[in-house]
Parts: structure tokens; sequence; C-alpha cells
């Protein structure tokens, strides 16, 4: 949908006029066509015509005399004129963008909600077939296990807790197998219950 407004024909052949005025293009003291003329040149009506000059002696751009026509009588005005319109526009160009913007951020809200509840959902069905959760321990420098590999250690058999990842500073050692060595320092992630935080952390020689 667009949003921009756009002003009466009648204002906008007022702006038109008014920017020849400005321009030098109809000095001051001079006349302007007549309405039909006018209204040649534009492809409207003599009303719309009437209409737009109506709007310029209102803001003291041209005198209007019956049965003389119309006649400038300040570029000035003019100009200020062009420039309030010009300001008018920006700010109608501002609000329109920022009803668009306003609307966007509606959208993604929606969007975000909606991918919200579908990780939540996820989640609570991962958690109603998946009893275990994950845990860290960390290895700490005087560990017995510190340049042992997993297979070394028989790890899974002594703790009952599955390591799923060794992360080493930056790095993190996914799915490692029982060649995998633990250093110190090393937080070793683990899927089991909660009796395997104990175990492990006693096993690895963290209190």
């Amino acid at each position: 949908m667009d949003n921009h407004i756009v002003p009466p024909v009648y204002s906008q052949i007022a702006l038109d006029v008014a920017l020849r005025i400005a321009r030098g293009e109809l000095k001051e003291n001079t006349k302007i066509y007549g309405r039909s003329v006018m209204s040649s040149e534009y492809g409207v009506s003599p009303e719309t015509i009437r209409r737009a000059m109506k709007l310029l002696e209102d803001m003291e751009i041209v005198e209007i005399k019956q049965n003389s026509g119309v006649r400038v009588i300040s570029a000035e005005n003019a100009r200020r004129y062009v420039e309030k319109f010009s300001r008018q526009n920006d700010i109608r160009t501002y609000q329109a963008s920022l009803h668009e913007l306003l609307a966007q951020q509606e959208a993604i809200g929606r969007q975000i909600a909606e991918v919200a509840g579908s990780i939540v959902r996820i989640n609570e069905k991962f958690s109603e077939i998946n009893p275990f959760h994950n845990y860290e321990v960390r290895v700490p420098a005087n560990s017995p296990v510190i340049g042992k590999t997993l297979g070394e250690l028989n790890f899974w058999q002594q703790t009952a807790a599955t390591v799923i990842a060794i992360r080493r500073g930056e790095k993190i050692i996914l799915s490692p197998g029982p060649y995998a060595s633990l250093l110190a320092d090393d937080i070793v992630i683990f899927i089991g219950d909660l009796r395997c935080i104990e175990t492990v952390s006693s096993f690895i020689g963290q209190s």
C-alpha cells in the first residue's frame, strides 16, 4: 500500500505557479494568463484553476481583481510558499516512512513470536523424549586424567556419562572418540542424569 499523501491538483498547480514566480518566469506586477488558457495548459477545469489562484491569493502571492484577472504581487511570498510546501512535503514523506517502518516492525514482531513459539514447542517435545541434559565440568590443572584418552580412562564405564564435546579454549571438539585426550582447563561437555555431575567431577579430580 502506498502511504504517501498526494496533494490536491489545485494545490499542485498553485505550487507550480509559485515556483514560476519565484524563478522570475512570471514577474511582479504582471498578469497571469486567464483561466481558460491555464485550464488548457494544465489539462484541468477552470474551477480547479480558480481554486489554485485563490490559494495563491491567500498566501499574498497574487491579487485577483474582478474582470481584471490575476496579477503577481510578491515573488518573495512565492519563495516562502515554496519553502513551506517543501517542508510540509518532507514531513509527510517522513511520516509515511515511519508508518511503513512501524508496519514492518509489527510484522517482524509477529515472526519473532512465531519462531520463539516454535522453539519452545520443540524444546518441550525434546524434553519429553530426552530425559538427559547437557552438563559441563572443567579439568583442573592437577587432575589425574590429564594426558589420557577417553578410551584409556574408560570414561563412560566409570561415570555412566557420555562425552558429547570438549571445549578447549576457542576450539570445540564435537563427538570426541576414544582416542581424544584431556588437557588441563578443558571443558568436558557430557550428557547423563543428575548423578553424573558428581560422578564426573570426582572422576576428573574436581570437588
